[in-house]
């Protein structure tokens, strides 16, 4: 069984099996990552009774550290990131398997004294010489880091009973051509079985309940195809620039490579795909990349026409994209990427995908809203009422997460006037505990080796090959033109061209019914 229900489970009381032994290598362990994400949730697991009693983690980095000064840095941490207050006596404890080593990424030499540190962690917590990898670096590192560790050994169990793995941080590559590059250096070094890409956001609690609410509630899906549906919009809207010093890798990557081709393909992915026969790793990513496959590539007309690109400029308080620390002053590196996509399939046939997303919008909000069209025959049309929305199916994914439907209703009275109505499910007042961080979901599906929320070699190179061509679009016509949009708006108005119908709008948070 996938552990893509574990929150169902432990709510209903159902315990969960812990993660088997092993030691967590985390690379980059002494940066931003590791502080904020990766700390924070394996005290949580740890916290939930779900880590082995004999689970070790390492922090590997280039800067000095003791073992003392790791764990206080980790500990400062996780209070300050985690979403449960730290226990000093649960930490107390936990905070002896923390340990540190110093390694240079591409230092190949340095991985023999790694290897024969985690020999001796192996010994002292009996892990079947298990470990997993968790490449918390700078992209450009994961080719090296992969070749030395293979060099070392470490990409093998140091014993029979036990497993190597790693796991991978976005993006996996610049473009189609590089992830290529990392796909067969990881498989000739791994093997894809053990290697384990990250998408955080196929770890959240409300991303996992779209497969639930199409394939285990069967008045949904019979609706989920081009006879009901007019299009579906797919909003990942962020509120913040470019704070944590993200100005000199967001200007390598812009919206396009840090949001479409990872979150928001995933996202339709999910959306359009067809039932999987059964819910586990392979299957479930079969049907995803079958989806994947069937956007086609856009051609250059196709790009002038069926995207928006844009950049943010100064307001009162915040500085325009242009003026931030790491950022060239003339940039044209876009903070907002919207396009209308189709996915061929006997299913989804000319229904509109409208994919947006960017920085300094209105607010932070991650939704997907299926808009489904009007009755064939009006029969309530009054020329006194307002124009009546459509119906919607709202999938909150952040904030507020939980599930929406939106439907009109009559208002008490002797005329025939109509009100959306909205029936609302929400994660927050439905179930008594907490949904677990998306890292801690991830972080145990890669210790017990359940892949299926995590990202194959073949859905990567299917959406690379997709954003390539609006790239490619983008830098040989410059059409569209870069845009400047106003920060605390939805960003340039010819988003809403996108939608095909000069009535039709985005549906954000504050208007959604």
């Amino acid at each position: 069984m996938s552990r893509m229900y574990a929150t169902s489970l432990t709510a209903a009381g159902v315990d969960l099996t812990p993660a088997p032994p092993c030691v967590f290598v985390l690379f980059g362990a002494t940066g931003d990552l590791a502080a904020r994400k990766i700390a924070p949730a394996l005290y949580n697991l740890m916290r939930r009774g779900l880590l082995s009693e004999r689970t070790a983690v390492l922090g590997v980095a280039r800067r000095p550290r003791s073992d003392e000064q790791f764990r206080n840095e980790m500990l400062a941490a996780i209070g300050a990131h985690s979403a449960h207050p730290v226990d000093g006596g649960l930490w107390n404890t936990f905070a002896r398997c923390w340990h540190y080593h110093i390694t240079h990424a591409d230092a190949s030499d340095e991985y023999r004294s790694l290897a024969k540190r985690l020999g001796e962690l192996d010994k002292l917590y009996d892990t079947d010489g298990s470990r997993l990898h968790y490449l918390a670096m700078t992209p450009d590192r994961f080719g090296a880091l992969a070749e030395n560790l293979a060099g070392a050994g470490l990409n093998r169990s140091a014993g029979p009973a036990g497993f190597a793995r790693v796991v991978v941080e976005k993006p996996f590559g610049h473009d189609l051509s590089s992830a290529r590059r990392l796909n067969d250096i990881f498989s000739d070094t791994f093997g894809e079985s053990r290697v384990f890409r990250i998408d955080h956001y196929l770890g959240k609690e409300t991303v996992q309940n779209i497969l639930v609410c199409r394939f285990a509630n069967a008045i949904f899906d019979p609706l989920m195809n081009r006879q009901y549906v007019d299009h579906i919009q797919i909003t990942a809207a962020e509120s913040s620039g470019m704070e944590g010093r993200r100005g000199p890798y967001y200007e390598s990557a812009g919206a396009l490579r840090d949001m479409v081709q990872n979150h928001m393909l995933q996202l339709l992915a999910l959306v359009a795909m067809e039932p999987p026969s059964h819910i586990d790793g392979e299957s479930v990513r079969d049907e995803k990349v079958k989806v994947l496959r069937a956007i086609a590539p856009l051609m250059p007309e196709q790009v002038a026409q069926r995207t928006v690109r844009g950049q943010y400029a100064g307001g009162p308080d915040t500085v325009a994209y242009r003026r931030e620390e790491g950022v060239a002053g003339d940039s044209t590196t876009e903070t907002f990427a919207a396009v209308r996509l189709f996915v061929d399939t006997w299913r989804w046939a000319g229904v509109p995908f409208v994919l947006r997303t960017g920085k300094r919008l209105a607010e932070k909000v991650t939704q997907i809203t299926v808009v489904f069209k009007r009755e064939p025959l009006q029969l309530f049309e009054d020329p006194g009422c307002p124009v009546r929305g459509a119906n919607r199916l709202v999938i909150r994914i952040a904030p507020d997460e939980g599930i929406s439907l939106i439907t009109d209703a009559k208002v008490p009275g002797t005329r025939m006037l109509f009100r959306p109505v909205k029936m609302n499910f929400s994660y927050g007042s439905t179930f008594e505990s907490a949904s677990p961080e998306a890292y801690e979901n991830l972080l145990l599906d890669a210790m017990t080796g359940d892949p299926t929320l995590f990202i194959r070699s073949d859905e990567v190179e299917a959406a690379w090959r997709l954003v390539d061509s609006i790239r490619g679009g983008w830098d040989v016509s410059g059409r569209p033109e870069l845009e400047t949009y106003e920060p605390g708006t939805w960003g340039p108005k010819a988003a809403e061209s996108l939608l095909g119908d000069p009535y039709a709008n985005w549906f954000d948070m504050p208007k959604m019914v």
